[in-house]
């Protein structure tokens, strides 16, 4: 684990175009956080590498200073477990009370969710690094129902923990994270992300989001979605085709993109996917009850 040098941080902050003074506010972490859903990806590029060449060393991404240095030279993101890691030590750097913590994705029994929590003036808010909500959540105990067209989700508190729900444009349905707001440290997201190898929906076909200010593109294996105010539209993608969204609609460098078809993601990604199986939880958000 290594800290983010003050230079590091420097061309982060002009990359995510934040060029105003960082305050540890609520207003500016609104805005840093909407910066970060805008600028960068979630993606499985980087791993889907690692895993179809055979590393056997550590998982890409999960130090920080690695993450936001392939950002900067790639334009790619991660999963969950570096996503998170990145942005709580990017925002520890600036002066945030920041905390990572964990969850439980559908409930399948397996913590297999990073996340964060920020403590401001006594108050803690979620900001979620992976799911790229464009809005912090706060943990007051109020459920939330967001009704953006794009951008739908709804959060309520049950029990000790609080579910996430999300509108996935590639089913249609909605799914829900358990997010658990006990903080945990490092070796957790450590031990966590390298476990992902044996168990995760994103070890098998290429997977890539990328937030727009009217949009959200969406890459999952030779399928593409766009979804915007008027709806969704998908349509499938020829070899060629996938490099180039990656490219044009995700910002992926060309070498990152030849990295991936050397590997032979592009290849898994022709195959169906044998994702995590679907929990048999048959919960409906708050706003279908």
């Amino acid at each position: 684990m290594t800290a983010i040098s003050k230079e590091l941080q420097t061309k982060i902050l002009d990359r995510l175009e934040f060029n105003e003074p960082v305050s540890a506010d609520i207003q500016t972490l609104q805005r840093l956080y909407s910066s970060w859903c805008m600028y960068v990806p979630f993606d499985n590029l980087r791993k889907m590498i690692a895993l179809k060449s055979g590393n056997k060393q550590s998982l890409p991404g999960l130090d920080a200073p690695d993450f936001f240095e392939n950002w900067l030279e790639n334009g790619c993101g991660a999963t969950c477990w570096p996503m998170a890691n990145a942005f709580y030590e990017l925002l520890i750097s600036v002066g945030f009370d920041a905390q990572r913590i964990a969850g439980y994705m559908m409930d399948l029994g397996v913590i297999n969710h990073g996340s964060l929590k920020v403590l401001i003036n006594g108050k803690y808010y979620i900001v979620e690094a992976a799911l790229l909500l464009n809005q912090i959540l706060p943990l007051d105990g109020n459920s939330i129902i967001n009704t953006d067209p794009v951008y739908p989700f709804e959060l309520e508190k049950e029990g000790e923990s609080y579910l996430l729900w999300l509108l996935s444009p590639v089913t249609n349905e909605f799914f829900y994270c358990r997010i658990i707001s006990s903080p945990v440290g490092f070796p957790f997201f450590d031990e966590r992300y390298e476990a992902s190898r044996e168990l995760s929906g994103f070890n098998q076909s290429l997977y890539a989001r990328r937030n727009y200010t009217d949009k959200l593109i969406i890459i999952r294996g030779n399928s593409y979605f766009s979804m915007t105010a008027k709806g969704l539209e998908q349509r499938d993608l020829s070899r060629d085709e996938v490099c180039l969204a990656l490219r044009n609609d995700i910002g992926i460098s060309e070498k990152l993109i030849e990295e991936c078809v050397s590997s032979g993601c592009l290849d898994a990604s022709s195959e169906k996917p044998s994702d995590v199986p679907p929990s048999s939880i048959t919960l409906k958000p708050p706003s279908q009850r």
